[in-house]
């Protein structure tokens, strides 16, 4: 049987990476704006931070779930953006709108979707949130961004528990560590008048210190098959690492 795999935000980064390596004979499904562009990848044009988007996708997502006979069903939300960077207070109020819509309201509502959608399948089922290591701690300049991660990780620790009781799907939320993609550029660019932090990622990246985008997604594919990992997981994948 065929594995179905559909990732919001692969059309670059880290979210392209995991599409790349998803596991083989995969239906592989891209949700974003400007497409992934392989040539056996399947692309949902959508733009996230748009609520009206949410209705549309979570029903292409329940189509492709009842089109087949699937092995494994996997949907990783990994579409965010850190714009704007800057303190509460001081930024674009419409773009700290999209940021919360789109790092978190729309993570939320697919995820309740996708849920819903693959209830009655008896097959392998996951839904992977990508949070960050900024869910954790307080980053100036990272208020909006940081508080939608954090709200990933107690919605996973919360269906978590849920899906224990009934439903059967591994639910979890992963930080992937500082990965060399297109926000790590936004963030070296960055005034430090904005973020008083920028100096530790121009750091990173001077001794070549990102991780490579398809390492991790290497990562992440190992992390869904290791016999222990439980729904409701909060993982940072630099703690594996460490292990």
């Amino acid at each position: 049987m065929d594995t179905l795999v559909i990732v919001t935000g692969g059309s670059s980064g880290l979210g392209r990476a995991l599409l790349d390596a998803a596991p083989p004979a995969s239906t592989r499904i891209d949700v974003s704006r400007s497409g992934h562009g392989g040539p056996d990848v399947v692309h949902i044009p959508a733009d996230l931070a748009d609520p009206d988007s949410w209705e549309q996708v979570g029903e292409r997502i329940a189509a492709e779930v009842a089109r087949g006979d699937w092995g494994r069903i996997t949907l990783i939300h990994n579409a965010g953006t850190l714009t704007p960077i800057g303190y509460a207070g001081e930024t674009d109020s419409d773009a700290v709108t999209a940021n919360v819509l789109l790092n978190s309201a729309a993570g939320q509502v697919l995820g309740h979707r996708f849920l819903a959608a693959v209830r009655g399948v008896s097959c392998r089922r996951e839904l992977v949130l990508i949070s960050s290591g900024a869910a954790r701690k307080a980053v100036p300049g990272w208020a909006t961004y940081g508080a939608s991660k954090a709200a990933f990780d107690l919605w996973v620790r919360t269906v978590g528990e849920e899906q224990r009781d009934r439903g059967g799907t591994l639910v979890v939320s992963v930080a992937p560590g500082v990965v060399a993609t297109p926000m790590q550029a936004e963030i070296r660019d960055t005034d430090p008048h904005d973020f008083p932090g920028v100096s530790r990622f121009r750091d990173l990246y001077q001794r070549g210190e990102l991780a490579d985008p398809d390492v991790t997604a290497r990562a992440l594919w190992a992390l869904l098959d290791e016999p222990d990992l439980t729904t409701g997981s909060v993982v940072d994948l630099r703690d594996r690492d460490a292990g």
